[in-house]
């Protein structure tokens, strides 16, 4: 009897042995398993829907119109600079020496932001007034506002009073130009930094049209 006890006893630890390694075995599995679907897995999966938004709001951030805009203010900018560029050595009136000191002040900067955008956007940036579809100086240009060859041709050969009331007349029609694109970017835009800019284009240059138009003797 006490060798068959011993016999049983044996057999039954053997067997409560393996019972608990098979356990601890299907425990780490499972442990195992719901750490990496639970964590790991998760993890992955919020990246990935990370990625996923942060690629959608860059593609969102601009339009079609934001293009346009930049594409078609650059050159815009680029000719009223070169307008108030004359008016230091031409101008007669100190008002009209100091509006283009102004106007350059503000469209430069303005021109060098939205050259960026296009950049950071993979578009074209316009090198001249000639360099965009739709867009021909010699003939007159599809922007409002714009000048052709022969009225800035006629503006660089005039000097005194005569250079004042043709600068002031001329860069009135460019800015009312300049104004209607920009109003077209606040209604259609979409990249939020290109319709604030619109914005001050329209505030700053319907005052400058006033002043102009003051100049004249027109109000």
């Amino acid at each position: 009897m006490s060798t068959t006890t011993r016999t049983r006893r044996a057999a039954l630890v053997a067997v409560t042995v393996t019972a608990a390694l098979v356990l601890a075995a299907c425990g780490g599995d499972d442990s195992d398993s719901g750490s990496g679907s639970g964590h790991g897995g998760g993890h992955s999966s919020a990246a990935s829907s990370s990625s996923s938004a942060s690629s959608g709001d860059t593609a969102a951030a601009h339009n079609a119109q934001d293009v346009s805009f930049a594409q078609g203010m650059i050159p815009h900018h680029r000719q009223a600079l070169e307008m108030a560029q004359l008016a230091a050595d031409r101008a007669s009136s100190a008002e009209v020496k100091d509006l283009a000191a102004r106007i350059e002040k503000a469209q430069d900067p303005e021109i060098e932001t939205m050259s960026g955008w296009l950049k950071s956007w993979g578009e074209e940036v316009p090198e001249d007034m000639g360099s965009m579809p739709g867009m021909d100086h010699g003939s007159g240009s599809a922007m409002p506002g714009m000048m052709d060859d022969a009225e800035m041709e006629k503006l660089g050969k005039a000097s005194g009073k005569d250079f004042d009331t043709q600068f002031l007349t001329l860069m009135v029609e460019h800015h009312e130009g300049a104004v209607d694109m920009a109003k077209t970017e606040q209604s259609k835009g979409r990249y939020a930094a290109a319709t604030a800019m619109a914005g001050d284009i329209v505030t700053a240059q319907t005052a400058e049209i006033e002043e102009m138009n003051k100049l004249l003797g027109k109000s």
